[in-house]
């Protein structure tokens, strides 16, 4: 019997992980939840987040969800513990993945962790960098939303404004690795790679999406046979389907055929 494994985010941005996890997992059916209606979860109070986080897990388990992922880091970063309490399923954040895949390569190096304001705030990336040996450095970068979701991935814009952010963050750090700490900045790696040479930094550009779904392959695999059927996915948003499907499918890399609207409520 083919897996069904929830992704979780507030808005787009998760969809970079779902795009990572399609080809790992044959046969796995995919359930995609974006709340869409209650972004940007960083301006909300940690109560806030958490309660609306647990319902979003809630509905992916009872749509028969075996394992979830938070693809969201407010949410991984201020709302684990709630979504554990309110799941009887596996629940795995976009955090702690890429910093074991930091540690793996640069034990006992200085990294550097860009994200949004709202993540930085959070220090969760420090933390769980701390208890993995790593020196991190936190970098808020807010503009790099925006203009991906602009669709400026390639503009020249968004590599001055990248030159710019990390400019700053590289006169305080010599870091070995440079850790995605956003969904939405896979779309932007390899520019963030370009411009880190530029600079004359030789660090390591680490994808948090990437590292998630090497992360969900080895759990999953640990404990589900492979299924031989076809691998497929469904879109849940909370609001602005027809956005969902046009942006998201810049995201996702293919398009997004339907996207079901839900009603979570206030």
């Amino acid at each position: 019997m083919a897996i069904t494994i929830g992704v979780f985010d507030s808005g787009f941005g998760g969809l970079t992980v779902l795009r990572e996890l399609l080809p790992l997992i044959p046969g796995a059916h995919y359930i995609y939840l974006g709340d869409t209606a209650r972004l940007p979860y960083g301006s909300k109070s940690q109560t806030t987040i958490a309660r609306y986080a647990a319902e979003s897990a809630r509905f992916l388990e009872s749509q028969g969800a075996s394992h979830l992922v938070i693809a969201c880091n407010t949410a991984s970063a201020l709302a684990m513990d709630e979504i554990r309490d309110a799941v009887a399923i596996p629940v795995t954040g976009v955090i702690e993945p890429v910093v074991e895949a930091a540690q793996k390569r640069h034990p006992d190096a200085d990294v550097l962790v860009l994200a949004t304001p709202a993540t930085v705030q959070s220090h969760a990336y420090q933390l769980h960098c701390a208890g993995h040996g790593l020196r991190a450095t936190e970098k808020a970068c807010p503009l790099l939303v925006p203009l991906v979701e602009e669709g400026w991935v390639g503009h020249s814009i968004t590599r001055q404004v990248l030159r710019i952010y990390l400019r700053e963050a590289l006169a305080t750090c010599a870091p070995k690795a440079v850790l995605l700490g956003c969904t939405h900045y896979p779309l932007i790696a390899p520019a963030i790679q370009d411009t880190l040479r530029e600079l004359g930094s030789h660090a390591e550009v680490i994808d948090s999406a990437r590292a998630t779904a090497a992360a969900i392959e080895r759990a999953i695999h640990l404990t589900h046979p492979p299924s031989t059927g076809p691998t497929t996915f469904q879109c849940y948003a909370t609001d602005s389907v027809e956005k969902f499907a046009r942006l998201g499918s810049q995201f996702l890399n293919q398009p997004i055929p339907t996207v079901e609207l839900l009603d979570l409520g206030g």
